[in-house]
């Protein structure tokens, strides 16, 4: 069984910060993509950032210049490292994942979400 859990969400004035982790556990040999989404009330899920196991990224256009997806292999976590908010960022923040498990399948797994809003 594998378990993503997001953290760092929250209210922050426009112009602020966040740091988002996601944390992979269980029976986990390696995890490659990961893979930040967001969604907004009465809006589809929209893809932020992704990385590669090996730190090729990519970020939305909307986020570019502000936000930068990274991670650290040892410890199975990905992060999302959010400058310079607009309201217009308010969201629930999901990490997605590819994961290598122990029975060397591969599968996609979500987190359960954190709220990110920006407004003052």
């Amino acid at each position: 069984q594998v378990q993503l859990v997001e953290s760092g969400g929250g209210l922050v004035q426009p112009g602020g910060s966040l740091r988002l982790s996601c944390v992979a556990s269980g029976k986990i040999v390696r995890v490659n993509d990961i893979a930040w989404y967001r969604q907004a009330p009465g809006e589809q899920r929209e893809l932020v950032a992704t990385i590669s196991r090996g730190g090729s990224t990519n970020h939305a256009d909307s986020v570019k210049g502000r936000f930068t997806i990274s991670r650290d292999n040892a410890k199975n976590t990905g992060y999302l490292q959010m400058n310079s908010l607009k309201p217009e960022d308010t969201a629930v923040y999901y990490c997605n994942s590819r994961v290598v498990l122990f029975t060397l399948a591969t599968d996609d797994y979500w987190g359960q979400g954190t709220q990110v809003t920006v407004s003052s």
